[in-house]
């Protein structure tokens, strides 16, 4: 059994621009047995800074409505596209995308979780390789492959649209219900209780 260093990365110089505006790598946090794995875009300012992701006022916004649906912070996974912030907190590109997708896919493949769900458009769209209204999709539930295994992926808005919108709080707590549904939180974590009552 791997550590949770294994997922880690330490060092990685493939996208210049990124290295020249990142202060630190930021590494996925939660368990490695997480049900459940949230898949922002990248770090911001506050991320950067801090070395782990959704920290800043989207953060806020996520822990508060995890713990709503009683997915408590350090039962799930949280990580992201890319692993280090965009200059100008701009949109990770094809290429960085790209060359940080191995890194998640290694990730999801050792959490192998119940449920993926994407924080936003890109995530949205990486994972799915199409594009996505999120707004629209959000508390849909996709079936994906992720290097050769089949994952559901749940699209949801990202956390920061609830501040901007406050229509989407409503989609935003919609979708973070519906994963903790398929988490089968409350379970005595086995995964078996599901079956009761069929």
């Amino acid at each position: 059994m791997g550590s949770m260093e294994d997922l880690r990365v330490t060092e990685c110089t493939r996208c210049p621009a990124l290295v020249d505006s990142r202060s630190q790598i930021v590494n996925g946090t939660g368990p490695e047995d997480a049900d459940v794995v949230f898949v922002g875009e990248g770090p911001g300012a506050n991320e950067d800074a801090e070395g782990e992701p959704f920290v800043g006022r989207s953060g806020t916004v996520l822990d508060d409505q995890l713990r709503i649906v009683g997915l408590e912070r350090d039962r799930v996974r949280i990580t992201n596209c890319v692993r280090c912030r965009p200059p100008e907190n701009r949109d990770p590109t094809k290429d960085e995308l790209a060359n940080c997708r191995g890194y998640l896919e290694a990730e999801l493949d050792r959490l192998d979780p119940e449920v993926i769900v994407t924080l936003g458009k890109v995530p949205s769209e990486h994972l799915l390789e199409r594009s996505v209204a999120v707004t629209k999709e959000a508390g849909t539930l996709e079936d994906v492959r992720i290097e050769g295994t089949p994952r559901r992926l749940l699209i949801c808005v990202h956390p920061a649209a609830t501040l901007y919108d406050r229509s989407q709080e409503e989609t935003f707590a919609d979708a973070l219900e519906r994963a903790a549904d398929l988490a089968d939180v409350g379970d005595d974590g086995s995964g078996q209780t599901r079956l009761d009552g069929f």
